[in-house]
């Protein structure tokens, strides 16, 4: 067992979202995700085009509640619904601890078995891509058909490059950037060790084919730098 950085434990290929890495989420998940909080603050406002007053809005992977919340807290003039769906026991406990609104719940479920009612609105936050590549178009069908129509799908992943050229350049890009966030060359070696297996991104194009095999039609880019990449998708 080794460090990652930011006082997390990490095992080799082994990247778990419990114990210690709970109280250190936020101030981690922020440095290691470039454009991260700026992230939340676009999703936020995107909001404001699909949830109504008798909408349901789901955040699959919900971790510790922080959008979530954010979401919850702007629409709370409604009478919409906000669920966060988080596998993670210790992260929904951190959440209910944080977060108590009338219009915000949180759910300890995993999201490719858990049933989804009709929503306006489901936010999934660099989340899939730990989802087992052979479960992720049968995840990404139940969004579809959870969705009302009009109703979007806000997905953000790492991504990787479409050629080996182009992956180099950007792995080393982020590696640089890591380094300019204070970590260790060890703790970031230590990381990318404990993400064996975990972390499976798509390419751009391999996502977008996996949403329109699902049904969707209507894909946009959102939020691009380096090998993270948001998407806007309305049923």
């Amino acid at each position: 067992m080794g460090q990652s950085g930011d006082k997390i434990e990490a095992q080799n290929a082994n990247w778990k979202f419990n114990g210690s890495m709970v109280e250190h989420f936020e101030e981690h998940v922020s440095k290691s995700v470039p454009l991260y909080k700026e992230g939340h603050e676009l999703i936020t406002k995107l909001s404001d085009y699909f949830v109504k007053d008798d909408s349901v809005c789901y955040e699959l992977g919900s971790s510790a509640g922080t959008l979530i919340q954010k979401l919850a807290k702007r629409h709370d003039f409604r009478e919409a619904k906000f669920l966060g769906i988080e596998i993670e026991d210790d992260m929904v406990t951190k959440a209910n601890e944080l977060y108590k609104s009338s219009n915000l719940s949180f759910l300890c479920d995993d999201m490719t078995t858990v049933n989804l009612d009709k929503s306006d609105l489901i936010v999934s936050y660099y989340t899939i891509q730990f989802i087992h590549p052979k479960l992720r178009q049968e995840l990404i069908n139940k969004i579809y058909d959870s969705l009302n129509w009009g109703g979007a799908f806000i997905f953000y992943e790492k991504v990787r490059a479409n050629d080996a050229r182009f992956q180099d350049i950007i792995s080393n890009l982020y590696m640089e950037y890591k380094l300019d966030q204070g970590y260790s060359a060890k703790e970031i070696v230590g990381k990318a060790k404990s993400l064996k297996g975990v972390l499976e991104p798509f390419s751009t194009q391999g996502n977008i084919d996996m949403l329109k095999r699902a049904g969707f039609v209507d894909i946009i880019s959102i939020q691009k730098y380096m090998n993270f990449e948001g998407f806007l998708v309305i049923k």
